[in-house]
């Protein structure tokens, strides 16, 4: 349909007056799914003549078709219009990226459980506790618990592999139950107290150990004792930095702020009367909205996509015109009755006053980010003599312990700083050791191929850290490629070595300039440049971790992981094995003649 024979007019008076939901088009892309209670005049809002926000005008200019699916139900057109959203991910919509799943603390089945962090709510192997909001929240939880209760974290490989207990038990944050050093029962009391915990019941946990402590000094066990002693100090004070939030209720809270510049839904978590922790969420807002309706699409997102592990209670800090659709969908979807109050009083508002101040000042925080990093970007734009802004720069960086597992890594950064997603690693082949300008050449020809044949996007600025050297390869990298129109940019350190003494080459090796230690485009390239070293070190480790972790045993064909542990454990190592006889391999469960053979000649070709 062009756009010529869509008429708004004549399409609106047509409209039921029903619920259901709405897609709108624009030269054949869905640009954005809405639901109505009345599909006529709230699609009819969208062509009033006056009073439509700037971003909404951009959108509306935009339709050429809309399409319509009528619903028996607001509810239904709730979980229709969530199902459209994300499978479409239409760009006018505001969407939470992040759909990690949730973090989880898992009481493992075993003969001596273990504490673990999980995501997702998919095992088999025990019981999960949560979910907490962020995985930050799970680890202190898990080192509170470690402190107290010293009950094993390691996962079940580690376990069956120890002969001495490990360095978690020298610190006192595990019982050693690998190795026997503590026995059955008192290890499975300290689980049954972790359990307690993790289930909110303090108060009777501090008095069942209160009664085991008093029990163990009658018993003469004085050093038990003393471990129990320690238990309940450490409960207590626990106790007490969680009292300040009462003691009952499950909910999550949720405060949403909208400022010029950027928008956060801040939601705080509350388990037994306890704050959980928390964690803000910054979606993009395409068209403009009010709080009320930034909260509805948050938590029909949020709550629809499949948290297993629903509060009782949604508190929120606007009200929600469909909060009753909301309830009915998260039912319909889950059989789990809520409650969504935003009139709260007393201790809940107590909470709703905290998540509101988290909200505002991560807000403030991110949008003084976002401020900063554009006062550094303009400033560096005056430097180089730009007519605007450079909304796309990458940073080349060089890593390898001693010429082994060289890695180049290519830090990309966008419009508001950092742009993870965009960061690439390469592995160098066929370099000499310690060669840093082949490996540099190797990785910006991989790179600048791929913005050549238009696979990835040109930058505006190549910064290359290292000195005229590595300069001299990024010229020739981009005059072979033909690709004229990138700004080359060389940070070299200054004689001195010292930071903010870096000489810059702006454009070619013969105009150097060295910047005030206080200059913002400094500030921006350090950032930068800092940025490459540190992904080239991590994918480096990772690269060198990989390759050292692999066996030669790996090499030979026919020998898989059961043949390489008999063979290891036989002989006790790789040296051991390398010194045994082809009889000697021979005997090993599973290997026979041909095959001791074949693993003898592989190990000794050289």
């Amino acid at each position: 349909m062009t756009h010529s024979e869509f008429d708004p007019k004549h399409f609106v008076s047509h409209l039921t007056t029903r619920p259901g939901v709405y897609r709108m088009y624009g030269k054949g892309e869905l640009l954005y799914v809405g639901k109505a209670k009345n599909l006529k005049s709230r699609v009819s809002s969208y062509f009033r003549a006056t009073g439509l926000t700037t971003k909404t005008m951009a959108l509306v200019s935009r339709i050429d078709d809309i399409e319509i699916t009528v619903t028996k139900s607001e509810t239904e057109a709730l979980l229709l219009e969530q199902t459209l959203i994300k499978q479409h991910r239409p760009p006018y919509n505001i969407l939470l990226r992040d759909d990690k799943s949730y973090p989880y603390i898992l009481l493992s089945n075993h003969h001596h459980p273990a504490l673990l962090f999980r995501r997702g709510t998919k095992t088999d192997s025990g019981k999960l506790y949560g979910p907490f909001p962020s995985g930050t929240a799970v680890r202190e939880s898990l080192s509170t618990m470690q402190k107290v209760f010293k009950v094993r974290q390691c996962e079940d490989g580690t376990y069956a592999n120890r002969s001495r207990p490990c360095l978690q038990y020298q610190i006192k944050r595990c019982s050693g139950p690998c190795v026997g050093l503590i026995d059955d029962a008192q290890y499975a009391d300290d689980v049954r107290h972790a359990r307690m915990f993790l289930e909110g019941k303090s108060q009777e946990l501090t008095g069942e150990i209160s009664e085991k402590m008093k029990a163990a000094a009658l018993d003469m066990a004085f050093e038990r004792a003393a471990e129990l002693r320690d238990q309940m100090i450490q409960l207590k004070h626990i106790q007490e930095q969680q009292d300040v939030y009462g003691q009952t209720g499950d909910a999550d809270v949720l405060a949403a702020i909208i400022q010029p510049g950027g928008l956060c839904v801040h939601v705080m978590m509350v388990r037994h009367g306890k704050v959980i922790g928390s964690k803000s969420y910054y979606p993009k807002m395409p068209i403009e909205i009010a709080e009320g309706e930034l909260l509805s699409s948050f938590i029909a997102q949020f709550y629809l996509g499949g948290i297993q592990e629903l509060p009782k209670v949604i508190i929120t800090s606007h009200e929600l015109e469909d909060s009753d659709a909301l309830v009915e969908g998260i039912f319909e979807t889950t059989q789990k009755r809520i409650e969504v109050l935003h009139n709260v009083r007393g201790q809940r508002a107590r909470w709703m006053d905290l998540a509101k101040l988290n909200a505002e000042q991560g807000l403030q925080s991110r949008l003084s980010d976002k401020r900063n990093h554009f006062s550094r970007v303009t400033a560096l734009q005056k430097l180089l003599g730009f007519t605007d802004p450079p909304s796309h720069m990458e940073c080349f960086d060089i890593s390898h312990s001693s010429g082994e597992a060289t890695v180049a890594s290519c830090v990309v950064f966008g419009p508001d700083g950092p742009d993870k997603k965009r960061y690439r690693s390469f592995n160098i082949e066929g370099v000499e050791p310690g060669d840093d300008y082949g490996a540099m050449k190797q990785a910006l020809t991989r790179r600048y191929k791929r913005v050549k044949s238009g696979e990835l996007d040109t930058p505006d600025v190549l910064l290359i850290d290292g000195g005229k050297g590595q300069l001299t390869q990024a010229e020739e990298v981009l005059k072979e490629l033909g690709l004229v129109n990138i700004f080359l940019l060389g940070v070299a350190k200054g004689d001195t070595r010292k930071p903010g003494l870096e000489t810059l080459y702006i454009g070619s090796k013969e105009d150097e300039v060295v910047l005030p230690p206080d200059s913002s485009a400094l500030h921006l390239i350090q950032h930068i440049r800092d940025e490459a070293h540190r992904f080239a070190v991590k994918s480096h480790r990772r690269r060198r971790d990989k390759k050292r972790r692999h066996s030669v045993l790996e090499d030979i064909p026919g020998i898989g992981p059961s043949r390489r542990k008999e063979l290891l454990s036989t002989f006790g190592g790789y040296q051991e094995l390398l010194a045994a006889s082809q009889a000697d391999i021979a005997k090993v469960k599973g290997i026979g003649v041909k095959k001791a053979e074949e693993i003898y000649l592989h190990l000794h070709k050289s």
